[in-house]
């Protein structure tokens, strides 16, 4: 698709918005339940594609994909009359009389940037919130899941017209087009290195941007944890869809003294959930694509692998692996694993780790395994990071009455239900000033008793 092509879907999104036609409540509320309907409708064809793109089984497609869509949308539903009324905010003695208020207001046309990992999910969802906000939306999936991608297409396509939502489908190529043009609000999920060129192009316009990206996100486990439960659940958010999972655990940082027994309880967890042989269950989905599989590949040292390792290139699949002994020197920790294997290094006091993390990028999620509610306290009050469990792990990002998103590094803005209305509203502060009483102490000629009252007023 060319820039002509896409200035054109642009100006066409941007006369519909003008028009007036996404403001109702009405308007929004059939956009919402239609993408419902579109869901319920084509259940089979989106686990289909998303089989295709990385092997997920149906059950794995509706707990991450489409059974969160569904959520985010349900909730919607049920709060967006609310969400859209006014706030009455306090009014100063100073503006007496008057009635001050918050009110939302879309931004209008806006560029919605998907990744590959959860391509379903990470499209639609911020669709959602988009059009609640009353919004139109030009959506961009990601081509390394081109199965997720034309269907996406094809069913959008069939569900709204194209001033209102619009799919755009390619590469580099639409990518740079799409970020040439001037649009009211971009919204992107992806890598940092590509955030970074979002919101070089957003500059340009001066473009308000939120940007939800990624990073190493820690795990926790000290010597008062649940080791078994622990390890049960850390297995499971880390090796859902094979770890390309944004806020997976990347690496685990275990107390020394119960290093060896967690790492007996991981081996028993990943037989337990993905059976002796994973690369043959036909629940474990794959790498994306060879690049990516090659680049995981290589960040397996094999003099440190205490479990799995194995791999299948012509699957492009990859055993939950773990490592042991592992240094901030290993290429394993360089860089955001976003895959199947999961470093395990060690902390002999809990007050290492602030310090350990304070020069490290900020992550997108941290995960602390305890039963002593001090180390917890300690952790969250020292350490900057984007989100959350205790005793957890993944599954914050899973509830619309929290707003979910980065911070510094691992992303700007946040989303999801009443946090996703907001970031695709902007909140205009209003005073409306009653006529039947004026302060004639702010005019000019100022007098000795009138400033005295704005003294008064104001202190």
């Amino acid at each position: 698709m060319n820039n002509q092509t896409i200035a054109a879907i642009v100006a066409a999104q941007r006369a519909y918005f003008n028009s007036g036609e996404t403001l109702p409540y009405k308007t929004r509320r059939n956009a919402l339940l239609r993408l419902r309907r579109m869901i319920h409708q084509n259940e089979s064809a989106i686990n289909h594609a998303l089989h295709e793109d990385l092997g997920k089984s149906p059950e794995e497609c509706y707990m991450c994909e489409t059974g969160l869509t569904l959520t985010e949308i349900s909730h919607m539903l049920r709060h967006l009359e609310f969400y859209m009324h006014g706030r009455t905010v306090p009014t100063p003695l100073a503006q007496f009389a008057s009635h001050s208020y918050v009110s939302p207001s879309p931004y209008g046309t806006v560029l919605i940037i998907s990744p590959w990992n959860y391509p379903f999910l990470l499209t639609i969802a911020p669709l959602v919130d988009a059009l609640a906000a009353g919004n139109t939306a030009v959506v961009k999936p990601s081509a390394y899941a081109p199965a997720t991608s034309a269907l996406l297409n094809r069913l959008l396509s069939r569900t709204f017209p194209p001033e209102l939502v619009k799919v755009v489908t390619g590469g580099r190529q639409e990518n740079t087009g799409l970020l040439e043009q001037k649009w009211d609000m971009i919204f992107f999920t992806g890598s940092q290195n590509v955030g970074r060129e979002v919101l070089r192009h957003a500059a340009e316009n001066l473009t308000p941007s939120v940007l939800e990206l990624g990073g190493k996100s820690p795990c926790i486990v000290d010597e008062t944890a649940n080791l078994k439960l622990a390890a049960r659940r850390i297995v499971w958010g880390k090796f859902l869809n094979c770890g390309q999972t944004c806020v997976a655990p990347d690496y685990i940082l275990v107390q020394e003294n119960v290093k060896d027994q967690l790492l007996q309880y991981l081996a028993a967890e990943v037989t337990r959930q993905f059976g002796s042989d994973p690369l043959h269950n036909p629940y474990y989905g794959k790498i994306i694509n060879q690049k990516h599989f090659n680049r995981i590949c290589a960040l397996i040292d094999p003099d440190k692998v205490v479990f799995g390792g194995g791999c299948d290139p012509a699957a492009l699949k990859i055993a939950p692996t773990v490592m042991d002994g592992v240094t901030g020197a290993d290429a394993v920790m360089g860089e955001e694993i976003f895959g199947p294997v999961l470093p395990v290094l060690t902390f002999h006091d809990i007050r290492e780790i602030p310090r350990q993390l304070a020069d490290k990028p900020k992550p997108l999620s941290l995960y602390i395994f305890s039963s002593d509610h001090r180390n917890i306290r300690y952790i969250h009050s020292r350490c900057r990071f984007g989100g959350g469990c205790v005793n957890d792990c993944i599954i914050h990002l899973a509830t619309s009455a929290m707003g979910f998103g980065g911070v510094g590094e691992s992303g700007m803005g946040a989303y999801h239900g009443k946090a996703g209305f907001d970031v695709f509203s902007h909140s205009r502060s209003i005073v409306d000033k009653k006529t039947w009483l004026d302060m004639p102490m702010r005019y000019q000629p100022y007098t000795k008793i009138g400033t005295q009252l704005i003294r008064l007023f104001m202190h």
